[in-house]
């Protein structure tokens, strides 16, 4: 190889190194750039063009990057040349060409941040602006971080309308600081609570039961009102308003109003303070037995209606009961709205008065007499009246005696010698009857009536017409299975069995009688405590009958083999005589006199 061989080789390998070691330096500069710019951290560039919609800031890196004007502060002011902080977001943005994605905004944000990590902690106190409403609270600007105020703990009391809370700043309470996910968490709440504790132990302090406060109301729930007393509430509950009937603290007060209220009672361990407006005046209770004696007259106004009676308010704070059954001494009130209506100023008398339990009985009849007792004057018993059936159930017939008193006649009080099941076998609804007044008690206003008792009764005097052995004509009224029943004249019936109706056995009582065809028979047996006639149609006991002279009906006396035969004869009947004699029979009296007075009544 020559010399200018050599050369020309030594020379272009001389360039290749100072080429090579040039493009090293380069790299080196740039990856030791790239390795101060940190993505998520605050850098400082220059504006190296500034544009209608925005400047390209140098960040020293191999590319400007693009912020909006939006996010400069100092548009106007802003100049190429100038020095700006900004947030490097990406050293590389795909989506602009890979140029750095860059904020001024977010700068602001991370210094404020960081200003508030150096400077505050959880409970530190802050000031803040509430720039916007979201679901839940408010968005409240402190130092250019916003921190979320949650609707619980905007006041003591819940909030019924944030926006009021809008531009205006407040003194907050750091809750919660979370650097991670950058948010913080403040109160107001906790600040009143605070405050107000200690005006709390202060008023404490410096109050005592029976003590007359001045006080305004602050807000009104449905069981009271909640009293500011220069900064410090105070519950006036609704029992503790007004010793009279109060259904809604709103119909005493309003809120904002300025009122006078007493304290009732201090809790030193919750710090609550309960008051009471009542307590001003005297119980009006404590002194009712001397302002309303019992047995006066006195006036008073209807202010509630139940099922069960009217309360009448006598004056404020005392209220009286009338008893629907003390409404009306003739008429049946099944609702006191039927005559009487809120508001209607009555009179009444009062009746009874329990003062430890706050209760008053009153009467609205008794301001009139009773007329039970004038009736018990104009009609005594034995009085026969004449009155218009005006109702009928199965044990009797109800009478209007006068306007809207009502006697009652018993079944068994219809006739002496029926058995009378129900009332409609005598009476019809509308009829007008003649009545024996038997019994008044004013006291149960209970009227017992008798229509039988409008004549004798027939068995009180059978003794003179009727003896055993005697041989009588009557007429056949009914044939039953056992006998047949024979009219003897006064409504009263004999029976003559089946057994009684021919020396021969008989099959049915039809073969032998009818009804209403006349006979003569003999009577076998009388029982007046049981109201019972055995009759016989067999011809030798009317024979043995014709021999007899004398027998005791008072003493209960039988004729002899007569007497035998008749008790034989109804044994051999069976259950199914006895259950027609109970319905058919001559007896009317009272089965059950316990139901008929409960009835009655």
């Amino acid at each position: 190889m020559s010399n200018k061989t050599q050369t020309m080789q030594m020379f272009n390998d001389l360039i290749d190194v100072e080429n090579m070691s040039s493009m090293e330096d380069l790299l080196v500069e740039e990856e030791i750039s790239g390795d101060k710019l940190s993505e998520g951290k605050i850098v400082t560039g220059i504006v190296s063009n500034k544009r209608d919609n925005g400047a390209l800031i140098d960040i020293n890196y191999k590319s400007e990057g693009f912020i909006p004007k939006e996010e400069f502060e100092n548009w106007d002011e802003l100049k190429e040349g100038d020095s700006q902080e900004v947030f490097l977001e990406l050293l590389e943005d795909d989506r602009d060409g890979g140029s750095p994605l860059l904020s001024v905004q977010r700068a602001l944000m991370l210094k404020a941040w960081n200003n508030i990590i150096e400077n505050y902690e959880e409970g530190s106190v802050v000031k803040g602006l509430v720039n916007r409403r979201i679901k839940g609270g408010l968005m409240v600007d402190i130092m250019g971080v916003e921190a979320f105020l949650p609707g619980s703990q905007i006041d003591l009391v819940p909030v019924k309308n944030m926006d009021e809370y809008i531009d205006k700043e407040l003194e907050l309470k750091i809750l919660k600081i979370n650097d991670e996910r950058k948010n913080i968490v403040v109160s107001k709440r906790e600040l009143l609570e605070e405050t107000r504790k200690e005006k709390l132990k202060e008023l404490i302090d410096d109050i005592k039961v029976d003590q007359i406060k001045k006080g305004v109301v602050k807000n009104i729930t449905d069981f009271g009102a909640f009293i500011d007393l220069d900064g410090i509430d105070g519950l006036l509950h609704i029992t503790d308003m007004s010793w009279g009937r109060v259904s809604h603290p709103s119909e005493m007060l309003s809120v904002g109003d300025e009122i006078d209220v007493i304290i009732i009672d201090i809790d030193y361990e919750k710090q609550r303070v309960s008051l009471g407006l009542k307590q001003k005046n005297d119980d009006p209770w404590e002194a009712v037995e001397e302002t309303y004696p019992i047995g006066e007259n006195i006036k008073g106004r209807v202010v509630n209606i139940m099922p069960y009676g009217a309360f009448i308010e006598l004056e404020e704070g005392v209220e009286g009961l009338i008893h629907v059954s003390e409404m009306s001494w003739i008429k049946r009130i099944s609702h006191p709205s039927h005559i009487l209506s809120i508001g209607d100023e009555i009179e009444v008398k009062v009746i009874d008065i329990q003062k430890a339990t706050k209760k008053i009985s009153l009467s609205l009849r008794q301001i009139t007499e009773n007329p039970w007792l004038q009736l018990e004057k104009d009609v005594p018993v034995g009085t026969k009246i004449t009155g218009k059936v005006r109702n009928m159930t199965s044990y009797g017939a109800f009478i209007e005696i006068q306007d809207g008193m009502d006697g009652m006649i018993h079944v068994s009080d219809m006739s002496w010698t029926r058995k009378i099941n129900h009332p409609g076998e005598v009476l019809e609804k509308g009829d007008e009857v003649e009545v024996v007044i038997l019994d008044i008690s004013p006291d149960e206003q209970r009227i017992s009536l008798g229509i039988k008792q409008l004549k004798e009764d027939p068995w009180s005097n059978i003794g003179k017409r009727l003896h055993l052995g005697d041989k009588i004509k009557g007429k056949v009224t009914k044939l039953t299975s056992f006998g047949a029943f024979v009219d003897l004249g006064d409504e009263i019936e004999g029976l003559v069995h089946i057994s009684e109706l021919s020396e021969e056995h008989v099959e049915k009582v039809g073969d032998v009688l009818k009804v209403d065809e006349e006979v003569e028979v003999n009577i076998i047996k009388l029982d007046v405590d049981e109201r019972k006639i055995g009759l016989s149609l067999k011809a030798e006991v009317i024979e043995k009958a014709a021999d007899v002279d004398s027998l005791s009906i008072e003493q209960g006396e039988h004729l002899g083999d007569l007497g035998g035969i008749f008790d034989t004869a109804m044994e051999n009947a069976g259950n199914s005589a006895n259950e027609v004699e109970e319905s058919e029979g001559n007896t009317a009296t009272i089965d059950d006199e316990e139901e008929k007075n409960e009835v009655e009544k």
